[in-house]
């Protein structure tokens, strides 16, 4: 399903950032290139795109999962469920391995990309949500306003970061993802993507997806935007939601909403 329709930051949403901010942060539009269907009961916890394939982990305890999509019609090619009693959250590649995390359990794995088979097993203070990468460090976050970089070998933390916005922590950080040297980030229970700034943790302006099918016909209050994936070769932004019947490949405008 291709679309020429143009999509944009809402008064809604403007509003919504001048009141949990204290000011108006910049809003950027974005067009829909494409929509490509997507598993209508995967609970979207963690997304990235590596070698034309889609690499998504969902969640829920005795159904979490970490498959590899194909992109153009959303099959799954491949899956492993994670232990029954754990809730499955972000995962993210490096070298070669797959490392997730999971809610409130405090216990992250190591996969092998290719076959799944689980490597090892790491543990951290905290809730994990979700991790992306910036070629030198993981980044994690924990549903407060702070992103955790790591060590991608020994996953020791190394820095911490505050999220602001206009003076003020913005938290429910989930999904992440690195896009042209910014992090992108999913603001649960709400429609909004920040953009953060990496060196001073400043959300430098919002995309809101409100207007996409699935966040305005949610079939319950879960069904938010997670899941964000750049395909940096193609240079392709795509985002989807907790059991999103479609994920949507958007094109970002140069200059915000005015």
């Amino acid at each position: 399903m291709r679309s020429a329709v143009y999509l944009c930051g809402l008064a809604l949403g403007m509003a919504l950032a001048s009141s949990e901010t204290g000011a108006e942060l910049p809003n950027y539009g974005y067009r829909v290139l494409h929509a490509y269907p997507h598993d209508r009961h995967a609970y979207t916890e963690g997304l990235f795109f590596l070698d034309g394939f889609l690499y998504e982990s969902t969640g829920q305890v005795g159904q979490s999962t970490i498959r590899k999509v194909r992109l153009e019609d959303g099959a799954v090619l491949q899956s492993r469920a994670i232990l029954p009693s754990l809730f499955g959250e972000g995962i993210v590649n490096w070298n070669g391995e797959i490392i997730s995390l999971t809610w409130q359990d405090h216990v992250g794995f190591r996969w092998n990309l290719k076959d799944f088979s689980e490597i090892g097993q790491f543990s951290y203070a905290g809730e994990g949500w979700a991790l992306t990468q910036n070629g030198e460090s993981l980044i994690k976050s924990d549903g407060t306003s702070i992103l955790h970089f790591l060590d991608p070998v020994t996953l020791a933390e190394t820095r911490r970061l505050q999220v602001m916005a206009e003076g003020r922590p913005v938290k429910n950080l989930n999904e992440l993802e690195w896009v042209k040297g910014e992090i992108l980030a999913n603001i649960w229970l709400t429609n909004r993507i920040a953009r953060i700034d990496p060196a001073t943790g400043k959300v430098k302006g919002w995309i809101d997806v409100g207007l996409l099918p699935e966040a305005r016909n949610k079939a319950n209050a879960d069904d938010v935007p997670n899941g964000i994936a750049y395909d940096k070769a193609g240079d392709r932004l795509f985002i989807t939601g907790k059991d999103w019947s479609h994920l949507y490949e958007i094109r970002l405008d140069a200059e915000p909403v005015r």
